[in-house]
């Protein structure tokens, strides 16, 4: 309730400054207006009238150049208090569960073959990346999809947790990086800027930085003499000549770094933003202090030599105006400029990949920050150095559904019990059981904390055959797809991998006899490979199966109430199996005799 009112009020703020803004903008606007028609009447009355001077064009003249001062400034507050209504009306959103379908939905980090992506929907609308990411570029939305796809080493996602710690209360910061401009993340192609910054050394012509010196130098002292007189005009065209020869012979390495230069440099701008404000933060906690130490690398300050690089490039471009285009040439200006450009690149280029990663990951961070001070329900998990697989949760909950309406439920997987065979009815919450396991889990090995009471969590792969369809474009069948995807899980517990499996209705497209003999057979082959897991099933035949795994496994179950023809659940998990099935009510309910 605390970060929804903190949203609300500041939501409130900059919406009145929007609407202040916008009303004073609209008002410079009319008067700019009636300024400049003041003076076109003032113009049109002042031809050929004696009573008017011409003269009197400057008081119009000089009242529209001030508006136009003023316009320009009202033009900025409006444009950032627009920005800051946008950020914050999409975090009261995700507080009052509005969000799925307004954010970022990373679908273009989906891999549609990784063992549990889709399964737990990590990517598209509604997804846990869409709630999670607040990141202004692409390098931060893919350091927090990779999180999410790959559990982090144990120490490395430690200090992840004491960054995100640190970054949760600062709202200031997280607000002054969303108003930094919208076309942040469109703009910064982190590895285009990579690859030039890394790439090989342009070649000059030996001394070609001294000779176009002393070309510009000679050119000016030759002009000045020429023009006063001293000595005619012969050799400003003999420097003219030695100007043209130069070009030729640096025609093709300038090409080069101007053919390369101009996108760069403008992604480097909208990086720079961010850096610069990263710079200027002290940081506690160790992860946070080595990520803004990387920008100070070999004590260049990355902010800093990025605005050295827009300089150039911007004295560079000064060559293109038609006004001063003669004297660049006379001055060598383009080779001069093109081979400063090359040195910055020479020079800064081994660390653009470090300043680019370095402004991610923070990103990521402050993605995840957002989430821990939006969800007071959240708590970090403890992480365990197991060698066996181990997850113990507390009133666990799934992210995805409001903290209001979201049920909690107590799971506990261990070499002691390391499988769970979840039965119940249709719709009564199996699959967002097995969902909120395996999400909880994929927060807790990205840094982020996870909905529940508790959480003890040791490093496990997680593997799951929860979203499995047919692929007619493939000639797959859906019960194709799911052994295929089994085989994918079995084959990381054969790898030795500490190992999560969910599996929802394992093994339902085919006849009974066998689902119950395949399905027994993979749930022990799992057990003895000291892989730990859910698996929900309908079949009661299924259930049995925990009495074959001795101690290994555990019936649970979610049970339903028909009340007046409508279906009630409460999702409370309880132990053994359950005793009836919904399937016939659900049939009758919606119309259909049986």
């Amino acid at each position: 309730m605390a970060a929804r009112e903190e949203y609300r009020n500041r939501l409130q703020r900059w919406r009145a400054s929007f609407e202040q803004s916008d009303t004073r903008f609209r008002q410079l606007s009319n008067a700019r207006l009636f300024t400049g028609l003041a003076g076109v009447v003032i113009a049109a009355v002042s031809l050929g009238a004696s009573w008017i001077s011409p003269w009197w064009l400057l008081a119009p003249i000089a009242v529209f150049a001030a508006f136009a001062v003023m316009h320009e400034r009202v033009v900025r507050v409006r444009t950032v208090s627009s920005r800051a209504v946008s950020y914050y009306d999409g975090a009261v959103a995700r507080m009052e569960n509005r969000w799925a379908g307004k954010g970022r939905q990373g679908t273009e980090f989906r891999e549609p073959k990784h063992v549990y992506a889709d399964d737990l929907d990590l990517f598209g609308e509604g997804s846990l990346f869409e709630l999670l990411s607040t990141a202004r570029t692409s390098t931060g939305e893919r350091t927090l999809a990779n999180w999410l796809l790959v559990p982090g080493e144990i120490e490395a996602v430690r200090e992840r947790q004491a960054a995100v710690a640190e970054l949760r209360d600062r709202l200031d910061l997280r607000e002054e990086i969303a108003l930094m401009g919208e076309d942040v993340r469109a703009g910064v192609d982190d590895k285009a800027v990579t690859e030039w910054g890394s790439g090989a050394p342009v070649r000059f012509i030996p001394g070609a930085r001294w000779i176009a010196s002393a070309l510009s130098c000679a050119m000016v002292i030759a002009a000045a003499l020429s023009l006063a007189q001293v000595t005619s005009v012969l050799p400003v065209l003999i420097v003219v000549l030695a100007e043209l020869v130069f070009a030729i012979l640096m025609r093709d390495p300038v090409r080069a770094v101007l053919g390369s230069v101009s996108t760069p440099a403008h992604d480097l701008h909208l990086l720079g933003l961010l850096l610069a404000r990263l710079e200027k933060e002290q940081f506690q906690s160790d992860h946070l202090k080595r990520l803004t130490h990387s920008l100070d690398a070999a004590r260049l300050t990355a902010s800093a030599e990025i605005h050295k690089l827009e300089k150039l490039v911007d004295r560079l471009d000064w060559a293109r105006n038609s006004f001063f285009r003669i004297f660049a040439a006379m001055l060598v200006w383009i080779p001069q400029f093109a081979m400063a450009i090359e040195r910055w690149r020479v020079q800064n280029g081994p660390h653009i990949g470090e300043w680019i990663a370095s402004a991610g990951e923070f990103e990521a961070l402050c993605s995840l920050a957002t989430f821990s001070y939006e969800r007071e329900d959240a708590v970090f998990p403890e992480l365990v150095e197991s060698s066996a697989p181990l997850f113990q949760a507390q009133a666990l909950r799934h992210p995805l559904i409001a903290a209001t309406a979201a049920i909690a439920n107590d799971v506990l997987l261990s070499h002691q019990c390391a499988v769970w065979i979840v039965s119940g009815s249709n719709m009564s919450g199996k699959s967002t059981l097995l969902r909120s396991v395996g999400i909880a889990t994929v927060l807790a090995w990205a840094g982020a904390p996870v909905t529940c009471g508790s959480l003890r969590v040791s490093r496990v792969k997680v593997g799951a055959s929860i979203r499995i369809n047919d692929s007619l474009a493939d000639h797959k069948s859906r019960f194709y797809a799911e052994i295929s995807r089994l085989r994918d899980v079995v084959e990381l517990a054969r790898a030795g991998e500490p190992l999560l499996f969910l599996l929802d209705e394992l093994l339902s497209g085919t006849n009974s006899h066998d689902r119950r003999i395949g399905a027994s057979a993979v749930l022990k082959g799992l057990a003895e490979r000291g892989a730990i897991g859910l698996v929900t099933t309908h079949d009661l035949a299924l259930t049995g199966i925990a009495e074959s795994l001795s101690t290994h496994a555990r019936n649970v179950h979610f049970e339903d109430q028909m009340v007046g023809g409508e279906m009630h659940f409460d999702y409370q998990l309880r132990e053994g199996v359950v005793e009836r099935s919904n399937a016939l009510e659900l049939m009758r309910s919606v119309g259909l005799d049986v």
